[in-house]
């Protein structure tokens, strides 16, 4: 279980495909401290490091993670936000994020404000009933408010400190990010649909 608090970023040194699955050597300055069989948070999916090396770790994606995600367009040199998971005994200063993407969103708008961003985002409106005003969504692993959100569009606003220690400074109009919906929105959805269904 991770916050979306994004711990650092890492570099993409090797992006190779194997078979259906995606394998990348992730370059970062923790990675010296994973473990293999840890679960880490690379842009919001929860992937396993499987091999290590002094600076550097390696994750695979299987062919599920690659068709929900944006992880089949990475290459090496680009940015990728990274969080271990959250310790018992800490503080869950985001929101409860379980490293499960849920789909992308394209990036529509970026505006720059006095000192902040506003990024705009378009998702699949099947989703619409996960997204509220001033909800809680993750960006590409990234805890965020959600605002102005319509039944398919959504804004999040960017501080100085997130745009210079995550990934968002590399979006773009046109990029593709990964989203997780609030887990407890995803709960009370599927219970409500479950009711109706038995009516």
């Amino acid at each position: 279980m991770f916050t979306g608090i994004i711990e650092t970023t890492g570099k993409v040194l090797a992006a190779e495909q194997q078979g259906s699955n995606a394998v990348f050597w992730i370059q970062s300055n923790i990675s010296n401290e994973l473990k293999i069989d840890q679960s880490i948070s690379h842009n919001g999916i929860c992937l396993t490091v499987d091999q290590l090396q002094p600076d550097a770790h390696r994750v695979t994606a299987i062919a599920e993670t690659l068709t929900k995600t944006n992880a089949g367009s990475w290459k090496e040199g680009d940015l990728i936000n990274i969080e271990r998971c959250m310790p018992m005994n800490g503080r869950l200063d985001g929101h409860i994020v379980q490293g499960h993407v849920d789909a992308t969103a394209v990036c529509t708008e970026i505006k720059t404000l006095a000192g902040s961003w506003e990024y705009r985002f378009r998702f699949d409106k099947q989703f619409a009933a996960l997204m509220i005003e001033k909800g809680s969504v993750c960006v590409n692993g990234i805890s965020l408010t959600a605002f102005h959100v319509t039944g398919d569009h959504f804004t999040v606003a960017i501080i100085p400190y997130t745009y210079s220690h995550t990934n968002i400074q590399q979006v773009r109009e046109g990029s593709l990010v990964n989203i997780e919906f609030d887990v407890i929105g995803k709960y009370i959805q599927r219970i409500a649909s479950l009711n109706q269904l038995s009516q």
